[in-house]
């Protein structure tokens, strides 16, 4: 068995709000999360900030997905949703719309299955043995991008020079449009402090002698095929294959820095956490 592991910062100068790790014990567990980024203002109604809850998330994530095999995965994920939330103290407004969360990728294999989890913008790669690479997508935050009245707010936000008052009075609209989405009916999901919202992830299970491989990513690794447009998919997974996941994160940086402001390639960020597992069955 092969593993590959990265988790990096945006930038030395910020800590990590990604996590990945990766335990082997009767089969193994990948747990990849991109902690969401709190707004500017660091308005979150927490005393903790997203490093903290990613790493007491995925350490809960690890615990139940490798010792309790009887579970599904969205039952482990509600579990440890339900312990990181018992961890906050009583000065935490864990219904605060940004409390600290994040999205979510797992995968659990043993002799028999693989299983997955993807929750909001993460991705899993699943390589087959007939040569298909199946990518595993929770589609809603890029389905609501596409709705009218967020995509007239975003080209207003392109359209206005940045750092005057109008751009940040476009931005800060467009935030709260997202924002009113997030862990809402119609809407989309991220994993916070409800212990609910692990059925609303995308699960599914594969027999293991059907799967040759597979990659759990953050959206900071998969700008190479949604942002960058370095090839699709199935080219992504094949990169990592043969030349490791280092490799593809070197080919996000590279393009990050040719187009600093975003003017080629817009995004969110100019540099974005990257976290991601790689493994070879």
């Amino acid at each position: 068995m092969r593993i590959d592991i990265v988790a990096r910062p945006a930038s030395q100068e910020d800590p990590n709000e990604d996590y990945a790790a990766v335990v082997l014990a009767d089969g193994g567990v990948a747990v990849v999360l991109d902690g969401v980024t709190p707004p500017a203002d660091g308005d979150t109604g927490c005393a903790h900030d997203v490093p903290w809850f990613t790493a007491r998330l995925g350490g809960a994530l690890v615990e139940l997905a490798g010792s309790r095999r009887e579970w599904d995965l969205a039952a482990c994920l509600s579990e440890a949703i339900t312990r990181t939330a018992a961890a906050h103290g009583p000065g935490c407004d864990l219904s605060h719309k940004r409390t600290p969360q994040a999205t979510a990728a797992l995968l659990r294999w043993d002799e028999e299955r693989v299983e997955h989890l993807v929750l909001s913008d993460a991705a899993i790669l699943l390589g087959g043995k007939d040569g298909t690479i199946t990518p595993v997508l929770d589609t809603r935050l890029t389905v609501l991008r596409l709705r009218p009245d967020l995509r007239a707010l975003r080209e207003r936000v392109k359209a206005l020079a940045p750092g005057t008052a109008e751009s940040e009075a476009a931005v800060h609209a467009y935030v709260g449009a997202v924002t009113a989405l997030r862990n809402a009916e119609g809407g989309f999901f991220t994993v916070a402090a409800d212990p609910d919202v692990a059925g609303r992830a995308v699960t599914g299970l594969t027999p293991r002698a059907d799967v040759t491989d597979a990659a759990a990513l953050t959206d900071g690794a998969t700008r190479w095929t949604e942002v960058f447009g370095l090839g699709d998919f199935p080219a992504l997974l094949s990169l990592v294959r043969e030349e490791g996941l280092n490799t593809l994160l070197a080919q996000v940086r590279a393009s990050e820095h040719a187009d600093p402001e975003g003017e080629e390639f817009p995004r969110g960020k100019r540099h974005d956490d990257v976290a991601g597992v790689y493994v070879e069955l």
